[in-house]
């Protein structure tokens, strides 16, 4: 834990973060706090570095400079295994479920003990397991389709049974890429209800380009641009900030 100098404590500290590609700064020198219970979106027009703040964060791309402190605990020096075990979890754009599994088994393989590999031997479906498979699908609109395989759940069903694989795990901070991207409107309603339903206990990082997703789940917008922050605040204040208009809402 920090102590003295800071008189607040983030779940997530980013600071002076910078990653360097053959000279290309992706991400350049960047720096935000995302609180407790907070849903933060990350906006900007494409190249900004918005999905790269994420592979930081999660370990799959290293820093070249910089610091991301979770909970106290530096990030940047650790593998991406031990970034998860932290409470750090990361859905990326495309759907990874197996397709081949129902709902239910979807839900129980990612339940935190069947990780290891004497985690699955030993792994018994006990009443505990089954109780979180149904409080998990019930939030992620799912229980009625738990002996369902995933293959026939629509694009909207899967990217909620994608949310749920992680929240079974617990993290304290949810990653998402672009949850929304090819919803229908009806499924983009259903996903802001659930984002501002699972956050009395976690935090959610959120990467999207629809606006108006973004006006219902936002508490705080951090626009991206050349890999800096161009502006930060309320929906309402970045939307309406000029620099935002010009280099991204404008287009």
């Amino acid at each position: 834990m920090l102590i003295g100098h800071q008189p607040k404590e983030f779940l997530l500290a980013v600071e002076a973060l910078t990653v360097s590609f053959d000279g290309f700064k992706a991400v350049n020198g960047l720096s935000f706090y995302v609180d407790e219970n907070e849903i933060r979106v990350i906006i900007g027009p494409n190249g900004a570095g918005k999905t790269t703040v994420l592979d930081l964060i999660c370990g799959k791309t290293k820093a070249t400079s910089g610091s991301i402190q979770f909970r106290g605990k530096e990030l940047t020096r650790m593998k991406e295994n031990e970034i998860v075990k932290t409470g750090v979890g990361r859905k990326f754009q495309n759907p990874s479920i197996y397709d081949d599994l129902t709902v239910f088994e979807n839900l129980e393989i990612s339940y935190p003990r069947g990780r290891s590999v004497f985690g699955a031997l030993t792994f018994t479906r006990d009443a505990a397991v089954r109780d979180r498979v149904h409080e998990v699908a019930e939030m992620i609109f799912l229980k009625d389709r738990l002996n369902v395989n995933a293959d026939l759940l629509s694009h909207g069903q899967k990217q909620w049974l994608e949310i749920g694989m992680l929240l079974i795990q617990d993290p304290d901070l949810l990653m998402l890429d672009e949850p929304v991207a090819g919803m229908s409107v009806s499924e983009r309603a259903k996903t802001a209800e659930l984002l501002n339903r699972i956050i009395k206990n976690r935090s959610v990082l959120v990467i999207e380009h629809d606006m108006k997703f973004v006006e219902d789940i936002a508490h705080k917008v951090t626009v991206l641009h050349q890999g800096q922050i161009l502006s930060e605040g309320t929906m309402e204040k970045v939307k309406n900030d000029p620099k935002v208009v010009e280099v991204y809402l404008g287009h």
